[in-house]
């Protein structure tokens, strides 16, 4: 029962059920963690989930059960399809049923080995780590964080006949730098699939700059400021605003993009012309390109679309909102055509301008650099709260003058994309609140009118 393929096919075969999705991960991951210019922890793990969803018929709908276990045995594989089908039996039918997905041609390769990652990873990455921390040394400056790459192969099989894989690669660098006397911090992210496009001396040297600006300290009030947001920062807001992209709460009249008699479909959000989309074959932040869910989501994701395709997808088109996400279910329900949650969102802004040129182009207004501690206020408008971290920058006469106080900031990113005045060029980049669920984005920075600092915070 040693490769993920069998295991499909045994749980398959071990099911009663009226229906059966068996999905199957296998994860291999390797990690760099530092601290004050030194490695502290390296490592590498492996591990495997099951999850087995049963569906259970009745009348026109199913109920479902489902079930994720690490497995070691046959045993247990079985006891797995039978704790499903238990579950299954005792479920009320499920508001978000469709047929299971029937098989259709593409061209995975089902029988290839499971994808592995390991240290080795890290084979250029490390020895340049190690250059940057002599630099750090020599600046008076402490480097903090951590390096991971993630690859995981997924199996997924149905009682229908589908069979898919996809090897997902992930790798992510966090680092916080720090002056020796631990008075001025400044944080970087960057999202890579292999490590070979992470420029750590560019980073680090970014970070030393942001630490020379926080030498001059200014006390700000709260208020609403002309602000750049970096790719980071952007990619914070609309992550989450994409989260929120359900069709069904929007026809329901539950969130943002609902309007009196139907959604804002159509709407002009914003005056740039902003295409926001997802792909999964985007280069670089590829993701794969059929459903993958094991809970079910009534408002973006259901387990009965496992397996469905994922196409590309624009959901704003020229600052006009164009598509929002809609589960098989509810398109069956709506006379709508099925939209998928994709595993990235890329913003196309037409800009060709950087952070530091936009800097040069302002004349007094803030910089943002992250943000963290992000909780949602209000559905009807998407307003978010949170908090400014690791550097808030007055901007006068093109250059940066000094760093503020922290703040709490209350902004809806859809409003916010109604007073966007600039975006520069798009480039990877990572949340720093979201990362770990969503790390594969490519955002612009952006110039926002007005952005609201509702309080000053006492946050460092």
């Amino acid at each position: 029962m040693s490769r993920p393929q069998d295991i499909v096919e045994r749980a398959l075969g071990y099911s009663v059920a009226d229906g059966c999705v068996v999905i199957v991960a296998e994860t291999t991951e390797a990690n760099l963690r530092w601290a004050g210019n030194g490695l502290t922890t390296n490592g590498q793990m492996a591990s495997r989930s099951v999850t087995v969803i049963s569906t259970m018929t009745r009348g026109e709908s199913a109920a479902i059960g489902v079930v994720t276990r690490t497995l070691g045995d046959v045993q247990a594989l079985q006891e797995l399809v039978r704790a499903s089908e238990s579950a299954a039996r005792d479920a009320d039918p499920a508001d978000d049923y469709a047929p299971l997905v029937e098989d259709y041609p593409h061209d995975d390769d089902w029988e290839a080995d499971s994808a592995t990652t390991g240290v080795e990873i890290f084979s250029s990455f490390a020895p340049a780590l190690g250059e940057a921390f002599d630099r750090s040394r020599e600046r008076s400056e402490l480097q903090y964080g951590y390096a991971e790459h993630q690859l995981t192969s997924y199996f997924i099989g149905t009682s229908t006949g589908l069979r898919r894989r996809f090897d997902q690669r992930d790798g992510r660098v966090q680092l916080n730098a720090k002056s020796d006397d631990l008075t001025r911090s400044a944080w970087a992210g960057v999202h890579t699939e292999d490590f070979s496009d992470v420029d750590i001396a560019a980073l680090v040297d970014g970070l030393h700059t942001r630490l020379e600006w926080a030498r001059n300290r200014i006390d700000l009030p709260a208020g609403r400021y002309e602000t750049i947001l970096p790719p980071t920062a952007v990619a914070d807001l609309m992550t989450y605003a994409y989260w929120k992209a359900s069709a069904r709460d929007a026809e329901e009249g539950r969130n943002v993009f609902s309007k009196a008699g139907g959604t804002r479909i159509g709407d002009q959000l914003s005056d740039l012309p902003l295409t926001i989309r997802s792909d999964p074959a985007a280069p670089g932040l590829t993701c794969p390109p059929f459903e993958i869910v094991v809970a079910s989501d009534g408002a973006l994701e259901s387990v009965f679309d496992n397996g469905a395709p994922i196409a590309a997808t624009d959901w704003i088109a020229d600052g006009r909102l164009a598509e929002l996400v809609r589960t098989r279910s509810w398109a069956a329900k709506t006379g709508g055509q099925p939209t998928a949650f994709a595993g990235n969102l890329i913003i196309d802004a037409g800009g060709t301008a950087d952070l530091d040129s936009m800097i040069a182009t302002t004349a007094r207004g803030l910089l943002v650099t992250s943000l963290f501690y992000i909780r949602e206020v209000d559905p009807q408008s998407l307003l978010l709260t949170g908090l400014t971290r690791d550097g808030v920058y007055l901007v006068e006469d093109g250059k940066v003058v000094g760093a503020v106080n922290n703040f709490r900031f209350n902004e809806s990113p859809i409003d916010m994309l109604s007073r966007a005045m600039e975006a520069g060029r798009s480039v990877p980049a990572l949340s720093r609140e979201w990362g770990d669920y969503f790390s594969r984005t490519a955002m612009p920075p952006l110039r926002i009118r007005d952005f609201n600092m509702s309080t000053v915070s006492a946050a460092s």
